[in-house]
């Protein structure tokens, strides 16, 4: 139920910023920040929320998760200003770094190695339905009632979480203590992304020679290189740079920087556009997303087992290239007075297939070439690749776009965005090799888009047990991709 909360609450902002936008203003920048805030904590502490799970104890971890999203939701619902709404959503990006780590790892201590695969099944099926119910939810309480509730109903849930919470069995409640949070770490990496982002926001009002936007920017870089020289360093690193020695893990998580970052910029143009300048109902604009998910639901396990067959190469290449057909189709049809049916279920549902080509062999990659030790890290950097991907490219729209979401810049947008799709796909197929280890992609149906991958967890018992400290350090939100 945790997990579910958070991933509904961030499946369902977009629907709502066009109504935020209209209520508490700050243009384009604005609801900008509403969703990169979110993302720019959520993938900065990731990693480190994984570990803390392992020195403080899941279950406290979960539970200070839990209540802190739920406060965070509180002061997002009453939000009198654009800046106040950006904090809130900023420390909802924080605890949900706590929350959804903490929550997998609770499986992980909680069940037996012979029926960890059935409860993170469960566990993922949650982040599925959210991922439907959440645009749907959405649109319907921005139309019904007011965009402020689409924040206010996380209360209950979370209230209800946390009486569970409390009667969790007490050996998911301690830590070991074997390995420090990379404190430094995880600050020196929200800095450094902090910079670019703040900067490619205000490109649009200021201007590539305003020192509002070179300065950021350029100091935000010379920060992310100290995180690197830190990494190198540090005796328990949030991030691991040894793996990206590795052919197919370091090419797949370009792979995943490409893809991911188009995905988070088509669904946010689509949805923005859809209600400013189309005229579309809330509903409406979340139910446009409907197609692409559908597509994962019913098909990506069976690309997944077609790529045990054949290998992932084709189809980390062919798929995205089919995702930039689906844009390339939004661009075309899609126009002022849009049709929901004619001229935006098309483009949605091709790029959603895209997608159920690509993900399950991308996240497999990128697991097969890592040791069976480090399959946790190896899932949660991919994981936290994903975030950040979707952050810089949703910071890169108003640059890309002029400041303006109109028709002219909605099919500039679109077109930015089908070309991160089809570099991934580039990549896919120029760099990535058939896997050293087998790692099942059918059990990777949603990649990092719906819950963690299986193959990061479960396995045979020794291996699990081999890896669950690694996991607990390691483990990504179930769909915060899709928050987009």
């Amino acid at each position: 139920m945790g997990s579910f909360v958070a991933l509904l609450d961030s499946t369902v902002v977009n629907v709502a910023l066009p109504a935020i936008r209209a209520d508490l203003g700050g243009g384009l920048a604005g609801q900008q920040w509403v969703v990169n805030a979110y993302l720019l904590m959520l993938g900065s502490l990731i990693l480190i929320g994984g570990s803390l799970g392992d020195v403080y104890g899941a279950r406290r971890v979960f539970a200070i998760g839990v209540g802190g999203f739920g406060a965070a939701s509180v002061l997002c619902a009453a939000a009198p200003s654009i800046e106040l709404l950006v904090a809130g959503r900023a420390l909802q990006g924080a605890f949900g770094a706590l929350l959804t780590p903490a929550s997998l790892a609770i499986i992980v201590a909680a069940f037996p190695g012979e029926e960890r695969g059935a409860a993170i099944g469960s566990w993922t099926a949650y982040s599925g339905i959210a991922a439907l119910v959440g645009p749907l939810a959405g649109g319907s309480l921005v139309d019904a009632l007011d965009w402020r509730w689409i924040f206010a109903v996380n209360v209950p849930f979370v209230a209800v979480t946390l009486a569970l919470t409390a009667r969790m069995p007490a050996l998911a409640n301690g830590g070991d203590g074997r390995r420090r949070p990379d404190w430094a770490g995880a600050a020196l990496c929200a800095a450094g992304l902090a910079g670019p982002v703040f900067g490619l926001i205000q490109q649009p009002r200021h201007g590539w020679a305003s020192a509002m936007v070179a300065v950021p920017i350029v100091a935000g870089l010379a920060v992310f290189a100290v995180f690197v020289a830190w990494e190198r360093r540090a005796r328990d690193p949030m991030l691991p740079l040894g793996l990206f020695a590795r052919g197919n893990f370091a090419w797949g998580n370009v792979e995943t920087l490409s893809l991911y970052g188009g995905l988070g910029a088509t669904f946010f143009l689509l949805v923005v556009f859809l209600q400013q300048t189309g005229g579309l109902s809330a509903l409406e604009a979340g139910m446009a997303t409907l197609p692409s998910t559908l597509a994962l639901f019913l098909l990506s396990r069976r690309f997944g087992a077609l790529a045990d067959r054949h290998g992932p190469r084709l189809f980390m290449g062919g798929g995205p290239l089919v995702c930039a057909c689906g844009v390339l189709l939004l661009v075309a049809l899609v126009d002022r007075d849009p049709s929901l049916l004619l001229e935006v279920v098309p483009g949605v549902a091709v790029f959603g297939l895209g997608l159920a080509i690509t993900v399950a062999p991308l996240t497999a990659a990128i697991l097969a070439d890592a040791d069976e030790h480090n399959a946790g890290i190896a899932s949660g950097v991919n994981n936290a690749v994903a975030r950040v991907a979707s952050l810089l490219a949703t910071a890169s729209i108003g640059a890309v776009v002029g400041g303006t979401l109109d028709l002219g810049g909605f099919r500039m947008g679109l077109l930015f965005a089908g070309a991160l799709v089809a570099l991934g796909g580039a990549i896919g197929l120029a760099r990535i090799r058939n896997p050293r280890r087998r790692v099942a992609a059918r059990e990777c149906p949603g990649g990092q888009l719906h819950g963690q991958p299986e193959p990061a967890w479960s396995g045979d018992g020794q291996a699990a047990r081999a890896s669950g400290r690694e996991a607990r350090d390691a483990v990504g939100p179930g769909g915060g991709a899709m928050s987009r």
